[in-house]
C-alpha cells in the first residue's frame, strides 16, 4: 500500500486470545474496544459501532463548541445524541443536537449547518476508499 501522502491520523488496533478485547491506541491514547457479552465478548469497552457515533458525536461537539465560542454566543453545555439504523438502502444515523445556554431560533438554525460541517460528518457522507494491505 503505498500513498504519496502523509497521514492526518493513524491508530493501531491490536487483539489477543481474548474474545474480543481490543487495545486500541493513537496518538499517546489508549481505548478498549469488545463485543457485548451476549455476542461472546467481554464487554470491556465499547463495540464499533459505538465507537463510530462515538468519533461523528465528539466531532459534532467539539466543532460547535469551537463555532459558539468564536461567536461569544452563551451556551454552557451542547449535547449530541445519536442512533444508528440499518435500513434497507444500508445504514443511517439520527443526530439530534441540544443545547444549554442562550439561543435565538436562528442561531439554532445555524447549529444544524455547523454540525454538518463537522469533519467527521464530512468523512462519513463523502467517498470513502479504504486499502487493505499484508505488513
Amino acid at each position: 500500500m503505498e500513498t504519496n501522502q502523509n497521514p492526518i491520523e493513524s491508530a493501531k488496533a491490536q487483539i489477543g486470545s481474548i474474545a474480543y478485547k481490543t487495545i486500541v491506541t493513537s496518538g499517546g491514547h489508549t481505548i478498549i474496544a469488545d463485543e457485548p457479552e451476549s455476542l461472546a465478548g467481554g464487554d470491556t469497552g465499547m463495540n464499533p459501532y459505538s465507537l463510530l457515533l462515538a468519533s461523528l458525536g465528539s466531532c459534532t461537539a467539539i466543532t460547535l463548541r469551537m463555532y459558539i465560542t468564536r461567536k461569544m454566543w452563551v451556551v454552557s453545555d451542547i449535547t449530541v445524541n445519536l442512533n444508528l439504523f440499518k435500513t434497507d438502502k444500508g445504514v443511517s444515523i439520527e443526530r439530534q443536537l441540544a443545547f444549554t445556554g442562550e439561543l435565538t431560533d436562528e442561531q439554532k438554525n445555524r447549529m444544524l449547518q455547523i454540525a454538518n460541517a463537522c469533519p467527521i460528518h464530512k468523512i462519513l457522507v463523502g467517498s470513502i476508499e479504504i486499502e487493505t494491505a499484508l505488513a
